[in-house]
């Protein structure tokens, strides 16, 4: 209800509403890192996901290499790209299944 209140004041418009296309930059998800992320490490678990669901982890430069050993041990690593490649091919519509290892 926006009509003046008994003492003739007007009313208050609502607070703005905050612009929907500001997202923050993704980070690392290296525990504990807020470091933009560079890297897209795809995964899977075998014993939970079916053989084409990947699911993804951001790494920064520096947390690449430890985020990829430990998924690699487990045999969960499925690629490694770069994030403006893999946001790339989410625009395009290519599939993100089948990535490649890139050094």
């Amino acid at each position: 209800m926006n009509s003046p209140d008994s003492t003739g004041s007007a009313p208050v418009p609502p607070a703005p509403v905050p612009p929907a296309a500001v997202t923050p930059a993704p980070v690392c998800s290296a525990k504990g890192c807020r470091a933009d992320a560079v890297w897209v490490l795809a995964w899977n678990n075998p014993k939970l996901h079916t053989p084409e669901r990947r699911k993804t982890w951001l790494a920064c430069a520096e947390h690449r290499e430890h985020l990829s050993q430990f998924l690699g041990v487990r045999g969960f690593l499925k690629g490694v790209v770069l994030l403006a490649e893999w946001e790339q091919r989410g625009r395009t519509g290519e599939t993100q299944t089948g990535e490649t290892q890139t050094p």
